[in-house]
Parts: structure tokens; sequence; C-alpha cells
């Protein structure tokens, strides 16, 4: 991902962080508006921003073939796999939120050999608003027919936590390279190396 957005943007790979919180920063803008738009297309919007604000020349289908080839194609971090069937053995029903498109998180598990995993997909496309806004996650506790409390969120944005735990779900945060949690937010209920590491902390669900 960062290769190719590196390369719609003249070689410049170090524009990926700005590019991805220009992102995030206009699909909460979609949600406080109450308009939306699909990830990709934010996606899209906002790397002809960064291109605009960088001066770069970048044209609209430039733009999606940098960002949707690459992203729908990504694969699992090495502990996802055997996370994923060890959290199964142990009887949680896994669920994914998303800010993807359903067609985007499709596509993507499809690739990466992760759809098995899953008892249910999750997209905010359905109701029309993002991540970290609480009322997504209150909807998805509504889906999943269980009380925020009994819902775990595991992610390695500091954002997503901070909605999870303000919404009253537990959180456990994948400390990947790079990525931290807000200060200011809630804590989550358990820091972790990768998804390996959180399946030992866990007991059998009930």
């Amino acid at each position: 991902m960062r290769t190719s957005v590196g390369e719609a943007l003249g070689g410049r790979n170090d524009l990926l962080p700005l590019w991805f919180s220009t992102m995030l920063h206009h699909s909460l803008v979609d949600s406080t508006t109450q308009r939306f738009h699909t990830f990709g297309e934010i996606g899209v919007a906002s790397l002809m921003m960064v291109a605009e604000i960088e001066d770069i020349a970048l044209t609209t289908e430039e733009a999606k073939k940098a960002i949707v080839t690459p992203l729908r194609s990504l694969p699992p971090h090495s502990d996802v796999v055997e996370g994923l069937k060890a959290l199964k053995a142990k009887g949680y029903t896994l669920v994914s939120l998303t800010n993807s498109s359903n067609k985007g998180v499709y596509t993507q598990f499809k690739n990466a050999n992760l759809l098995d995993y899953f008892d249910q997909r999750l997209s905010v496309e359905d109701i029309d608003l993002y991540k970290p806004d609480l009322r997504t996650y209150a909807w998805a506790a509504e889906k999943m027919g269980i009380e925020p409390k009994d819902a775990m969120l595991v992610a390695a944005h500091g954002w997503d936590i901070a909605g999870a735990k303000q919404a009253g779900w537990q959180a456990a945060f994948i400390k990947r390279p790079g990525k931290v949690l807000y200060p200011l937010a809630l804590a989550p209920d358990t820091v972790v190396s990768g998804l390996d590491e959180l399946v030992k902390q866990l007991p059998n669900a009930h």
C-alpha cells in the first residue's frame, strides 16, 4: 500500500500516513454532516487532496488504481490465521466491524483466505456512519444480539479502541509497528503484540 500510494504521489512514500489520516478525518466529516460516501470514495478523494496540497499531478483513475488494487489484496499479519483458529477453538464468536464497504471487506477477506473464520461481517455502510461514532458500536452490538459489555473490539488503531471503550465495549489493542493509543481516551483492557498473545490471555468462552 505504501509503495502504491507513494508511486501515485510521485514517489513520496512518506505521504501514506497523511493520506490515511486525511481519509479518516473526512469519513468523520461525512458522519457529522449527515452525508455518506464509501470508504473507497473517501480514500480516492483524500488522495486527490494530498496530491493537490503537494502540487502533484494525479487523475481520479490513477488514484483509484493506487488504492483499490493493493487494499483488496493485503495479506494478513503472520499471527492472524493461527490466532483466529485458536479463538474459534475456544468457542468465541468472531465478527468483523469495518469502515470498508461490504463488497470491499468480502473481497479483502476472500483474497486473504479469512472468510471461513468469521461468523458475521458488519460494515458501517449499512448504517451510513463511520467508526469511531459511538452509534456504530451500539448498532454492531445490537446486530450481534449482545450487550456492549460482552463485546470485545480487537484493533490496531487507537481511534477505534477509543470509540469502542467509550461505547462500553471491552477492547484489546494490538500494538503493530507505528501504531499508538490516543492518550486522552479510555485505556484498553489489554495491550498485546499480536493475536496469538491475546489468545493466551483469554479464557474459554462460556
